[in-house]
């Protein structure tokens, strides 16, 4: 209850406060930003996603920006030789807006990370592009893309379904980042409850861990971690063993032995440093950009918990940084 005031409050506190709370969880305005985030945590044995926040654009002018954007973040982990990938919206490509053009400005960047041997990651938006983004990932394998795959929501009906169709098309070449859902999305079509998020969650990280799928844990929930822990030994995989299992694809670079543990910036840190002490891969979601105000609002809407992390930066502020 205290931590749910904390965020009501902060929500209509002034975007100058706002900013100050979220310095935890955006790395900055631009790419120079999040290039220094990304020296300081290299160090501790971190690799990293990185996402140009914005997505559903309202012209493909805007389109354009975020390709070209890509591209500069593309070339900034190659001239400093980060261990990092791409992450990013469909939307914000223009597919809403003019498909043909947004899944060729999708393709387009995906080739030219094809090129340095670099993955992209579709993220997962609302229900009305679930379908469409999947899609995506189907048609680019089929033009010979492996280095591409999507994000399943434990909380959406229709990820098991999902989890076996990709399989059935991609076999081993399937890559998921497995989360709960940060879309709050209607009751016909997703679980609402707490407990059955977290239960499907578990069941859809098994599933695709059956099916020979390469699985990013994305959660920051210890019973979910804890599960994951367990499913691994079940599997008999883990950190310095390669992938026993006989229906996964290929060992990829820049890929832990077919998994990897996914944490956002600023969140639950000692978790992700006492797992990549285990020896678990784990990558850390780095956001930057112009939308970190839109960004960090709904962060705040969606997760109100968050409350006391505010007010433990303001009573020791020292402590507020990624």
């Amino acid at each position: 209850m205290l931590s749910k005031l904390i965020v009501a409050m902060t929500l209509r506190m002034p975007r100058w406060f706002v900013r100050w709370v979220s310095r935890r969880y955006v790395a900055g305005s631009n790419l120079q930003d999040a290039v220094a985030v990304m020296k300081r945590l290299e160090s501790e044995g971190a690799c990293f996603t990185i996402d140009v926040l914005g997505e559903e654009i309202s012209s493909m002018d805007e389109a354009q920006f975020f390709l070209d954007e890509y591209v500069r973040v593309m070339n900034a982990i190659v001239e400093n030789k980060f261990d990092a990938n791409l992450s990013i919206k469909p939307t914000a490509f223009g597919l809403l807006i003019d498909k043909q053009q947004g899944l060729e400005n999708i393709e387009s960047l995906v080739r030219q990370a094809a090129a340095h041997d670099m993955f992209v990651r579709l993220d997962m938006e609302d229900h009305r592009v679930t379908t469409e983004t999947i899609q995506v990932v189907l048609d680019l394998h089929k033009k010979g893309l492996t280095n591409v795959g999507t994000v399943l929501q434990g909380r959406l009906h229709r990820t098991p379904d999902d989890i076996r169709s990709v399989a059935e098309k991609l076999g081993g070449n399937a890559d998921y980042r497995i989360c709960k859902g940060i879309y709050l999305e209607p009751e016909d079509i997703a679980f609402t409850s707490r407990s059955d998020i977290r239960t499907k969650t578990n069941d859809a990280i098994r599933m695709a861990l059956e099916h020979g799928a390469y699985v990013g844990i994305a959660s920051h929930d210890i019973p979910v971690v804890d599960f994951t822990l367990d499913a691994l030994k079940e599997f008999h995989m883990g950190p310095s063993i390669d992938d026993p299992r006989a229906n996964a694809g290929p060992a990829r670079n820049g890929k832990g032995p077919g998994y990897e543990f996914q944490m956002l910036l600023g969140v639950r840190g000692p978790m992700r440093r006492k797992l990549t002490k285990q020896g678990h891969r784990t990558r850390v979601y780095i956001p930057y950009g112009e939308k970190w105000y839109e960004y960090s609002i709904r962060r705040l809407q969606e997760n109100p918990t968050i409350g006391l992390q505010i007010a433990k930066a303001f009573l020791m502020p020292w402590t507020n940084r990624p």
